[in-house]
């Protein structure tokens, strides 16, 4: 059974108020369930000041053992769940676990959502291009090496995502699995590249990942395929692993990647450590 478990756990520890962004984080990464009527509708709740919120669920079974009328339980994304915002206008998203609960507004999911650079209602534009900063290149590359130890991956889009009415940038992985969502795969994968292959200063563009379900937002998948972004694609039934990159078309791309290789490894030599037989890549021609 489907569960959100990062969320479970913080609501079964009662520790919300504590771990507010690890809270926040697990809603947008993975979703929660919410009951839908057999009308299709979805089941709103009101709190003791008649205050309408939107109910959700860290699983199925945990929505069916709390909701007493007959209801499905759908997953919602953090898209789903901001766009129910918009056009319902419910503020307030009520998270339950088998022993848990709490108030989460929902405009702080469309938030984390703006910052990770995705497309909201109007707007909330946001353009993904290809990146050739050293960090993104050095992604695409540890993609190459690692993608086939993840078999349900098969397609990750490296970006430079810049959303048009703020300005705020960013590196994005999208990250196409055959699974349902929530998945923990998109994000055990990333944790894999910058734990062992990846170094990521303070000074470099934030990251962020967003899981897309290969069937579910299939249409997403073939905007991005249509984009001549980096691509990683990696079918497991023939062990076959490919590389799309416009990078080398670029002349100017490709100098700058040069000196950037020159200058980490002129620093490895100066200064020489246990890292040293398995260095971090920032940038490697594939």
């Amino acid at each position: 059974m489907d569960i959100n478990a990062v969320l479970a756990d913080i609501l079964d520890r009662g520790a919300a108020s504590t771990e507010w962004e690890a809270l926040l984080a697990a809603v947008a990464d993975h979703g929660v369930y919410v009951p839908v009527a057999e009308s299709g509708k979805v089941l709103f709740r009101r709190s003791e000041d008649d205050v309408p919120y939107l109910p959700g669920y860290v699983g199925a079974a945990c929505l069916a053992e709390q909701v007493a009328e007959p209801a499905a339980a759908f997953h919602c994304d953090a898209l789903r769940l901001w766009d129910i915002a918009e056009r319902t206008g419910v503020p307030v998203l009520v998270l339950h676990s088998d022993r848990g609960r709490a108030g989460l507004p929902i405009g702080l999911v469309a938030r984390v959502l703006h910052e990770r650079g995705w497309r909201g209602g109007e707007g909330k534009e946001m353009r993904l291009t290809r990146s050739v900063h050293p960090v993104a290149v050095a992604l695409r590359d540890a993609l190459r090496r690692r993608i086939g130890e993840f078999p349900t991956v098969r397609s990750v889009w490296v970006s430079h995502a810049r959303w048009v009415d703020t300005g705020f940038e960013q590196l994005m992985l999208h990250v196409a699995v055959d699974e349902r969502l929530p998945s923990q795969t998109p994000r055990r994968l990333l944790d894999t590249l910058l734990a062992e292959e990846v170094t990521v200063t303070a000074d470099d563009p934030k990251l962020a990942v967003l899981p897309l379900d290969t069937t579910v937002h299939a249409e997403t998948v073939a905007q991005l395929d249509g984009m001549a972004l980096d691509t990683v694609r990696h079918d497991p039934a023939t062990g076959r692993i490919e590389v799309l990159s416009r990078e080398f078309d670029d002349p100017q791309a490709a100098a700058a990647a040069r000196r950037a290789v020159a200058a980490e490894r002129a620093e490895r030599a100066a200064a020489p450590g246990p890292e040293q037989g398995h260095p971090r890549r920032r940038w490697q021609r594939p």
